[in-house]
């Protein structure tokens, strides 16, 4: 039975890592993953996700992925 306080969603903030691939943080929560590409990333969230709410009824039914990308064009 699903929890009634359990959050509908969360949200990942994603990025570009220095060093190549991809790092994600969730908002509201200490969650961490990162991969080497986007399909990477998305199967560690969820696993992380997993991870995070040991309980099923306690887990959000949906992961938002925001992916952020940062540009510099020369002026």
């Amino acid at each position: 039975m699903r929890n009634p306080m359990a959050v509908e969603e969360i949200i990942f903030i994603a990025e570009e890592a220095p060093e190549g691939g991809f790092t994600a943080r969730a908002l509201g929560e200490s969650i961490f993953a990162e991969g080497d590409d986007l399909a990477e990333l998305r199967t560690n969230i969820l696993d992380a996700v997993r991870c995070h709410f040991d309980k099923a009824a306690n887990r959000p039914r949906f992961v938002r992925l925001h992916l952020v990308k940062d540009e510099i064009l020369p002026v």
